[in-house]
């Protein structure tokens, strides 16, 4: 069933704002049911985690039920899998410091530079602190697709631990997560994977992936500022977590430091019933998907193909309405005919203007972009962009509209 835009856009207050967001690969707008599972939380059980009464009992029952649907959104086989934080790069620091204790000099541990630093950083760390080797996967400038080859010889050398991204957050590439899991798998690596710029765009399930770690962030897919990772079960209970010492020694509670953010748990809930609405209204029924899946897992397996569908059709405009302009370079997969290799982010320069100046002629068209690295610092450097300026990036998400496309195209021209 085809998407109806107003009856999405509905769903998003900000919307209601006279301006084109097309900065969502930072940060998408929040839903309306996000929202509202907030303020009911603030006002009808906000209180501390483990209390014997009324409003610390029904904090933890969000709580619970929060993690139950992040685990049915992932695919992971049971909540307690589920572990949430401030953000995707805290979580991951969290992670790589208790794995450290596992590491030993001479480790090799690889990353890509197609990767946000905030999954290069934590290991680069981690390879400092236990004297361990890192390796570095490249990527091809020409379409920015991530060297399959260079990845390969880096797993000859027998990694402790292999990093890469779902979907680049600079070049929007969406990298064969399950091959490379598998090859890693193979050569005896744990896998943590960042999808923060792929959950908004895609389904995901980490039981197919077959990886060990798997982080993302709500406020990339309409919710608040709040981190969600998931881990193998055994793993986490295995690991020694930095905790105070009265805190759960179990996972997830053991990874889960000091007071959590439950009013922003709860408004996860509320993105991921968004979700299950957009499934119920939009979803089509595939026998396949249903001999796969049920229940909520369905509904958001269904959500997430209704919406990467109709994203299709953004890239396809953008891409189009870029190669029209004269001066422009899109780094990244600029083929409207593989838009399923890639989301819809892209990320451009122009000729005679920068980065920064684009952006500010956009905003005094009420569109909103955002220019620079994206903290995407290994891409726009191996891109020779770094000292440039970076690139202009523009990510649409299923509540914009061709249309907007079009008048993007429109400010643009007058550049």
């Amino acid at each position: 069933m085809a998407l109806d835009l107003a009856q999405i856009r509905a769903q998003f207050p900000a919307l209601a704002r006279p301006a084109i967001f097309l900065d969502n690969p930072g940060g998408t707008q929040v839903a309306r049911a996000s929202l509202e599972r907030i303020q009911r939380y603030m006002i009808e059980t906000n209180a501390n985690h483990g209390g014997l009464f009324a409003t610390s009992r029904a904090s933890d029952a969000t709580i619970d039920e929060a993690r139950a649907a992040m685990a049915d959104f992932l695919n992971a086989p049971r909540p307690e899998e589920i572990v949430y934080g401030p953000n995707m790069t805290s979580l991951t620091f969290r992670l790589s410091r208790a794995l450290a204790r596992e590491f030993e000099a001479g480790d090799v541990i690889v990353v890509t530079r197609l990767d946000h630093d905030a999954n290069v950083s934590p290991w680069l760390r981690l390879a400092e602190d236990r004297n361990c080797r890192v390796r570095w996967v490249d990527f091809n400038p020409a379409d920015g697709t991530l060297d399959q080859a260079d990845f390969t010889a880096a797993l000859q050398e027998k990694p402790r631990l292999v990093a890469f991204g779902y979907a680049s957050n600079a070049l929007g590439t969406v990298n064969p997560v399950e091959q490379m899991t598998r090859q890693a798998k193979q050569a005896g690596a744990l896998v943590y994977i960042d999808a923060v710029q792929y959950a908004a765009h895609g389904p995901i399930d980490v039981q197919k992936i077959g990886c060990d770690f798997l982080v993302c962030s709500a406020y990339k897919f309409f919710g608040p500022h709040v981190g969600a990772l998931y881990g193998r079960y055994e793993l986490l209970d295995s690991l020694r977590a930095y905790r105070v010492r009265p805190a759960p020694s179990d996972p997830p509670g053991k990874f889960e430091t000091g007071t959590g953010n439950f009013e922003g748990i709860a408004g996860t809930l509320g993105a991921l019933e968004y979700f299950a609405w957009l499934g119920e209204t939009f979803g089509a029924d595939d026998p396949a998907l249903s001999a796969q899946y049920s229940g909520r897992a369905l509904t958001f397996k269904k959500a997430m193909l209704a919406l990467q569908s109709y994203e299709a059709e953004l890239s396809r405009a953008t891409l189009s309405t870029l190669a029209d302009l004269p001066g422009v370079q899109v780094y990244g997969l600029s083929d409207p005919a593989k838009v399923d290799q890639r989301v819809a982010t892209i990320s451009f320069t122009k000729a005679g203007v920068t980065p920064a100046q684009i952006a500010a002629h956009l905003d005094r068209h009420n569109i909103y972009v955002w220019n620079g690295n994206f903290y995407a610092l290994g891409a726009t450097t191996r891109l020779g962009l770094e000292g440039q300026g970076g690139l202009l990036r523009v990510g649409a998400t299923h509540y914009n509209t061709l249309e907007e496309i079009e008048r993007l195209g429109q400010a643009l021209r007058e550049l």
